[in-house]
């Protein structure tokens, strides 16, 4: 054999592989370290939100917004006020960066923002750990929110006289008067008179009650067509057999429910 032919070189290289496997180890090796996102962590979230929100809802219906009277445009004095859980929302609008010309922050800006916290929230505090010391961003966020909606509801509340507010807005208990609607003098009463003197004769802001008068028959005519006091006069637009009809079911009324 002739030098360098018939002959080959083979080299080898051995290294050894130890193949792992892709099978994530169990949680139970990490104890107290980590727990499955679904169902263990989301499922305590779920468990604390619903508590709170079980325990803000049964706040609302144990203490609901009370009715009040009759609304009356013609007052002057009466100041609506929202439902108490909205309270901290209408004492922002009376700063001065939040209402007039700045209304707009007071209704869109400011509690975009608010609202805009809660969704960024998870993003601004992405850390492991689990204790409010290790959440400053969180924590702070909710203790400044809480704060700042308690601070505002007291501060709406203590401005109002609330005892004032309970009397002067009684509800008024169902009347007892007896009106025939099939009267023809009703429908005349309802095209002219129940703006004013109300639907069951009982008054208005805008005029006296008619229950209880001590008008004889000529003296109705008289003050509706020519007025009295602060009513006009033309105010009744009807005929004369109408204005007839009007007065004899104001008469009748007061006669039925003596």
């Amino acid at each position: 054999m002739k030098r360098g032919k018939g002959m080959q070189f083979v080299g080898d290289s051995r290294i050894s592989a130890e193949r792992t496997s892709q099978i994530p180890k169990d949680y139970s090796e990490y104890p107290g370290r980590t727990e499955a996102f679904w169902p263990n962590f989301l499922l305590k979230e779920w468990l604390v939100g619903s508590v709170f929100l079980i325990g803000f809802l049964s706040l609302v219906l144990a203490h609901p917004s009370p009715l009040e009277g009759v609304a009356d445009p013609t007052t002057q004095g009466y100041i609506p006020l929202p439902d108490w859980y909205f309270l901290f929302l209408y004492e922002l609008l009376k700063y001065q960066f939040a209402s007039g010309p700045y209304v707009i922050l007071g209704i869109l800006v400011i509690p975009g923002l608010a609202f805009g916290g809660l969704l960024i929230a998870p993003f601004l505090d992405n850390g492991p750990g689990r204790r409010p010391p290790k959440r400053p961003v969180a924590i702070g966020m909710m203790l400044l929110a809480l704060a700042a909606v308690s601070w505002l509801t007291y501060e709406s509340a203590a401005a109002v006289d609330w005892e004032q507010r309970a009397e002067s807005n009684k509800p008024i208990p169902p009347s007892s008067v007896e009106i025939d609607t099939s009267d023809p003098g009703y429908a005349v009463y309802e095209n002219s008179c129940i703006g004013c003197h109300g639907g069951e004769l009982e008054g208005t802001g805008a005029g006296p009650a008619l229950m209880g008068t001590e008008h004889t028959a000529e003296e109705i005519a008289d003050i509706a067509v020519n007025g009295i006091g602060g009513m006009p006069a033309d105010m009744f637009q009807g005929t004369d057999e109408e204005l007839e009809q009007l007065v004899n079911f104001i008469l009748s009324v007061n006669e039925a429910n003596e």
